[in-house]
């Protein structure tokens, strides 16, 4: 267990720093995906390769879920699977160069394992699961406190509390305030250290299952816009934050 650990954080450590390399270079290949605030640049695609590289020579049997190269779906879950996001936060990676994270789950059987989310520029590395904990840069990090929307802040992205279609505003009445980063990660991040109350998104498997391995490892709640689980597969509306400001979202969402 802490043989896999340990050679997951190194790949994410050294593709972090062929990413921070890239940051300055002024022919960086940027395309569009479904649209043009899609992006994708050549280090996401080279990322995400180096990563597989690194898995397969770890565990040749490893399926793999990545965002990029045409691995965005799977059969099944079955045996060993392989989350990748290789950089989360594409946007912020090319106009901010910063607000961007790497992240990696580990499902075994269906079952999320291990996740590790590293915010690259801030140098802010999180992983665990349900048999180790979750830790800080190697600090354990305790359960945030289990406050309510009218104590903390809410993630949302800004298409969602323009169009209002879930009471987006009522969450935002509600609350202590909203907040749009950009970036999944960041995000999830901010909840497993107790600095949101909950965040809401449209999210794909790599956008959640790495974080949302943290998050119930620390017995916070993740679900679809429905209260089930997340399929891990597709796109989903994702509702994670606090047990009572969870509640609370979906009784918002629901009325």
């Amino acid at each position: 267990m802490q043989d896999i650990v340990k050679a997951v954080h190194s790949w994410m450590i050294d593709a972090g720093e062929q990413i921070k390399e890239s940051l300055n270079r002024e022919d960086l290949l940027i395309e569009t995906k479904s649209g043009r605030k899609d992006l994708v640049t050549e280090m996401d695609k080279a990322t995400q390769d180096y990563l597989i590289d690194q898995i397969m020579a770890y565990d040749p049997a490893a399926k793999i879920l990545g965002e990029e190269n045409g691995l965005d779906q799977l059969a099944d879950l079955s045996g060993r699977v392989f989350i990748i996001d290789p950089i989360d936060g594409t946007m912020n990676f090319v106009l901010e160069k910063e607000n961007f994270c790497i992240m990696i789950a580990i499902y075994e059987e269906g079952k999320g394992r291990f996740g590790f989310v590293y915010n690259v520029m801030k140098d802010e590395f999180l992983w665990g699961g349900p048999e180790i904990g979750v830790f800080n840069n190697g600090k354990e990090i305790k359960a945030p406190k289990n406050i309510a929307l009218s104590e903390g802040l809410v993630g949302l992205n800004s298409p969602m509390l323009i169009h209002n279609r879930h009471h987006e505003t009522d969450i935002s009445d509600r609350s202590l305030g909203i907040r749009m980063t950009g970036c999944a990660g960041v995000e999830l991040i901010a909840l497993v250290k107790g600095q949101r109350a909950a965040y809401v998104s449209h999210l794909a498997p790599w956008d959640y299952a790495p974080g949302g391995v943290l998050l119930e490892t620390l017995g916070l709640k993740m679900a679809n816009i429905s209260g089930e689980p997340l399929s891990l597969s597709g796109r989903e509306l994702f509702v994670g934050g606090t047990p009572q400001a969870f509640d609370e979202l979906m009784e918002l969402m629901h009325q």
